[in-house]
């Protein structure tokens, strides 16, 4: 019976148990938690996520049994055939620890290689970015629109940081695109996580947004969002983007072209 669900009772159900998952990492949020070791780092990541997760599988599974689940936000590349659950438990985990407020929860339905949905929750705000294929992008059920920026002399644009312990010719790719943009764009961030720069994109605060390789959960939930919010999805060449490549740009229209052209010096 829930396999005949359509994508928009889907959405629905996927915002509930997403906002479920925020109200519990809230609650675990305030001080800043301390590590001595990267193996205490990692553990204390996966007490966040093992929180969020305690929620979010079960009911993600009851809405589509027959999904698969991708057990690592870390992992790139193309999916088997099929439906698959791409979720973020708390994506911006490292900020959490760390008493910031730049993290989410986010959930991306994939079909076939392809986001249908997709639901990014800021507990601490209380804001619910939704993307429904074909159905657009809403902010709290509002509609997102990219900007209309035509100058990227004039634009503020965002990076982020991959993973934690990058192949080196990455990081110096990254470090070479974030010259150039100093010298092309008006005001260059640079953070983690990156859903929450590609919601500001969907949302038209930010012009342009790009990465060098990136898992799949980093990238899917804002990929569908600028889309369906009127935005430019490609690599950093300008060719169609899929989870194979190994860079990614979401840029307004009018300054898509100038963004590949900065990327591609």
């Amino acid at each position: 019976m829930s396999e005949a669900l359509p994508d928009s009772d889907l959405l629905r159900l996927t915002v509930e148990a997403v906002h479920k998952a925020g109200s519990v990492l809230r609650e675990r949020f305030g001080d800043v938690v301390r590590y001595e070791s990267r193996e205490e780092l990692m553990s204390v990541l996966a007490v966040n996520d093992d929180a969020a997760l305690g929620i979010l599988r079960p009911a993600l599974t009851g809405l589509r049994p027959d999904a698969g689940w991708v057990e690592d936000e870390l992992d790139g590349g193309a999916l088997p055939p099929g439906e698959w659950w791409v979720v973020d438990p708390a994506e911006g985990n490292v900020n959490h620890l760390h008493a910031l407020a730049e993290w989410a929860v986010t959930a991306t339905l994939v079909r076939e290689n392809r986001p249908v949905l997709t639901v990014v929750h800021v507990p601490l705000t209380g804001e619910t970015y939704t993307a429904l294929d074909g159905g657009g992008a809403h902010l709290d059920g509002r509609p997102l629109r990219v900007s209309p920026a035509t100058d990227l002399g004039l634009g503020l644009v965002a990076t982020s940081q991959a993973r934690p312990d990058e192949d080196e010719k990455v990081v110096r790719r990254v470090g070479s695109s974030i010259t150039a943009m100093l010298f092309d764009a008006l005001v260059v961030r640079t953070s983690v996580p990156a859903t929450l720069h590609l919601v500001n994109v969907a949302a038209g605060r930010v012009d342009a947004f790009w990465q060098f390789a990136g898992a799949r959960a980093d990238l899917l939930p804002g990929a569908l969002l600028v889309t369906e919010a009127g935005g430019r999805i490609s690599d950093a060449e300008g060719r169609p983007w899929t989870p194979q490549s190994d860079s990614f740009l979401a840029a307004a229209p009018g300054v898509h072209a100038q963004a590949v052209a900065t990327l591609s010096r």
